[in-house]
């Protein structure tokens, strides 16, 4: 690597590579496809390096070494060269990997057919979709007026995560699916610590004011903690593994602090709309 200057262009700046053919020689070759900012970086690199070698590195290897022979101020490349079919096709799918700094360096790859990738996504989101469904029934069975409003915050937290993903363009993959189906049981637990207290102070005879005040108070340090420890983990998992584990731990990390933020803001929110005066003397919802 030592031999060659990094130019500031990434994979990010590739909009795609495919397989053409020459239509004088009909020899396979690559076209390149640059987005906005990747023509004018390849512009200057092309303008630079007339008759001059431009290395594009995988995994810290060179996995082409095509030499420049024009300025190519559109963004559109051609390399060209004694290619197969098979090697072009090779070269193709390896610059499509993924969009990663040069040089690239390919953290993992999985190849799998489109019907099982579309078959193993829609069952996930289906598992996922019943979970949610089936911890809403208990909650609202369980915890009757509690679990309706814990109901509520829940469908807020997924919300809000799922437009977080939206709007930083988070892929939702299959570990990212497993991480947002976890994050949901921790936004639940700590609605269950915190309904559990709330019930120990009203058998105690206090008021529901007063016991959802020491409810959440005394639930507090729990929920701090296990959450606290989660993302620790969830940290040491981003930092440590794989992109594919990354993806999981980025997603538990979002999880874990929109369900804090749903469990101790949104339910105590929507309980203090609803205790008053006149469901006082109605404990038994609780």
């Amino acid at each position: 690597l030592s031999q060659w200057k990094y130019t500031g262009l990434t994979g990010a700046d590739l909009k795609g590579a495919n397989v053409e053919f020459d239509p004088n020689t009909y020899q396979p070759t690559v076209s390149l496809q640059f987005n906005d900012h990747g023509a004018k970086l390849f512009d200057q690199i092309t303008k630079r390096n007339i008759n001059k070698p431009v290395a594009i590195f995988l995994d810290g290897s060179p996995i082409s070494i095509p030499v420049v022979r024009e300025e190519i101020p559109n963004g559109k490349a051609i390399i060209s060269g004694n290619f197969t079919l098979v090697k072009a096709k090779k070269l193709v799918q390896r610059l499509n990997a993924g969009a990663l700094p040069v040089p690239i360096k390919l953290i993992s790859q999985q190849d799998i057919g489109p019907s099982l990738g579309k078959i193993s996504l829609q069952k996930s989101l289906i598992a996922a979709l019943w979970g949610f469904l089936v911890v809403i029934l208990f909650m609202i069975i369980w915890y009757r007026l509690l679990g309706v409003a814990a109901s509520l915050a829940l469908i807020s937290y997924a919300v809000i995560v799922l437009s977080i993903f939206k709007i930083f363009s988070i892929t939702l993959t299959l570990s990212g699916i497993a991480a947002f189906v976890l994050s949901v049981g921790m936004a639940v637990d700590a609605n269950v610590l915190i309904f559990e207290r709330f019930r120990e102070e009203i058998r105690s005879g206090k008021t529901l004011r007063i016991s959802l005040r020491e409810g959440f108070s005394r639930a507090w340090p729990a929920i701090r903690d296990g959450n606290i420890s989660t993302l620790i983990t969830a940290s040491l998992l981003y930092i440590f593994t794989s992109e594919s584990v990354r993806g999981f731990a980025i997603t538990l990390i979002i999880g874990v602090l929109i369900s804090m933020f749903s469990a101790i803001i949104i339910t105590r929110f929507l309980l203090d709309l609803i205790i008053g005066a006149k469901i006082e003397k109605k404990k038994w919802l609780f």
